[in-house]
This record gives structure tokens, sequence and C-alpha cells, in this order.
């Protein structure tokens, strides 16, 4: 996590993850989903300010939403060349604002997140 804040050209507010071992402490059915706060990512991300969220138990539905983003930043990504970390800024910039103004999502009736905002450059 620390060296995704490095890298990053923007400041990470939230991340979304399963339950693996990697991330959490957290191994129940029960659907606790608020972090111990004692696993090594936790504390990674509460030194960064980031807040983090686990998907609900035995949800697969959310698990495939966020590996699809994935899967759509990664395309984005691997199609392209970038000369420079300025470059790769400006597409993901891009690609932000096709995926909110423009892309239309289930989970919102078919919508795209800020359908009725303007885009902000």
């Amino acid at each position: 996590m620390k060296r995704v804040e490095e890298k990053a050209p923007f400041k990470v507010q939230k991340v979304l993850t399963d339950s693996g071992k990697s991330f959490t402490d957290r191994f129940t059915r029960a659907g606790e989903r608020k972090p111990s706060g004692r696993h090594p990512f936790d504390q990674e991300c509460q030194a960064l300010g980031i807040e983090h969220r686990l998907i609900k138990p035995v949800r697969p539905q959310t698990n495939s939403m966020v590996e699809r983003f994935n899967g759509r930043i990664s395309y984005v990504l691997a199609t392209r060349r970038y000369r420079s970390g300025e470059n790769l800024e400006q597409t993901l910039k891009r690609y932000i604002c096709l995926y909110n103004h423009h892309i239309p999502q289930n989970a919102l009736h078919h919508q795209s997140p800020l359908k009725d905002q303007s885009p902000i450059r």
C-alpha cells in the first residue's frame, strides 16, 4: 500500500478489499466487515490516512465488480506506452472522466456515476 501511495498520481482515499489474509485478520462468515486495525495492511492504511473497507463475506458480486474495474484499468494501461509519469497521469484522468460521466453501471440503473454533473478537468 505504501508503494501504491508513493507512485499514484492522486490521493488514495479508500481501499476496498476482500477478506484475504493479505488484507485482514477477519476470517469470519458472520459478516464482520470493519477491519480490526491490528493487521499490517490496516496499520499501513491508517498511517497513510486511507480508509480500508472489506467487501461482504460470500459476496462474489462485489468481488466481481472490483475485479472488472481493475481489469478495465489494466487494459487501458496495457494498450498504450507512456513516455512519462505525466503522460500516464493524463491517461488515467481521462479514463476516470470517461468512467464517471459516460460508462453506464448496472448498480446505478444503467446510468453513469456522475451522469448529471459536468466533468472536472
